[in-house]
Order: C-alpha cells, then structure tokens, then sequence
C-alpha cells in the first residue's frame, strides 16, 4: 500500500484519534527542534555581535592606539639619545677645562720652581 491509501484507512472515527496523537507527538517534537534551534540563532547572533565588537576594538589598536605607543616611544628614544650627546658634550668640556688647569698649575709650579733657580 502506498502511504495515501493509508492515511485515508485511519481518517475513519476509530483510526482518527491514533492520527491526531502521532501527529501531535511529530509536532511536539519539531517544536523542541524549533525552540532549540531559536536559542542557537540567539546564541550566533549575540556571538556574532561580540565578535563585530572584538573585530572593531582589533582594528582601533592596530590602527590608532599602537601606532600612538610607538611614535611616543620613538620620541623618548630621541629625546634620551639627545640627553646622552649633550651630557657626553658637557663632560668633554669639563674634562678640558680641568685639563687645561692642570696644565696651569702645572706651568705656574715650573714657573715657581724655575724662579727659586
């Protein structure tokens, strides 16, 4: 028998009832498939909303917040690299004027000592 045929044999007043409660078991079983697959498409659309946010937040530090932490560090590194030749320039000059006195002094004890003569 095709199934036809015998769905029309159970439409009778006996067979109707056992129709109904299969059809009402296949129903309430496809409406927890339903349900289920509601909460899942909730739990996509949220993950997917989280992802969007994620995705934005990535983008700003590549593009804004390391860009700005790296020029801030290449200034202090020039800025420190600057601070070194200064004070290298400046221990120069002092180290030259103490040499220079040195050689002062030195001279003038000749002098003395030369005019003791």
């Amino acid at each position: 028998e095709t199934g036809a045929a015998a769905d029309h044999q159970s439409l009778g007043l006996a067979g109707g009832g056992k129709k109904i409660a299969a059809v009402r078991e296949k129903f309430s079983v496809l409406l927890d498939m339903l349900l289920k697959l509601a909460s899942l498409q909730t739990s996509f659309q949220t993950l997917d909303e989280a992802m969007k946010v994620t995705n934005r937040r990535v983008n700003a530090l590549e593009n804004v917040t390391i860009p700005k932490i790296e020029g801030v560090l290449n200034y202090i590194a020039r800025e420190l690299d600057e601070l070194e030749r200064e004070d290298f320039t400046r221990l120069k000059l002092v180290q030259g004027k103490k040499e220079a006195q040195a050689k002062e002094e030195a001279q003038a004890k000749e002098e003395a000592q030369a005019k003791e003569e």
